[in-house]
């Protein structure tokens, strides 16, 4: 399951980031990294963009980031 579809409040642990370069390099940087666990804090009306909560900060991510990170289900 990719990280865009999670709704609120449900949990992921990362599995996977198919983004590549820079991109990848500032994800990382901000903690998006395998293993880590990311709850969906809330989804902007439109759908973009999200709000998640990994380690101890909230993060928004556009849906297009989101749609390229896996993440297994963890609630």
């Amino acid at each position: 399951m990719m990280l865009a579809d999670l709704k609120p409040g449900q949990s992921g642990k990362i599995l996977k980031i198919s983004v590549t370069g820079a991109l990848k390099r500032r994800l990382m940087d901000m903690g998006v990294v395998g293993g880590t666990e990311v709850r969906v804090k809330k989804v902007a009306p439109m759908g973009d963009p999200i709000e998640v909560r990994i380690k101890s900060y909230d993060l928004s991510l556009r849906l297009g980031e989101a749609r390229q990170i896996e993440v297994e289900v963890i609630n």
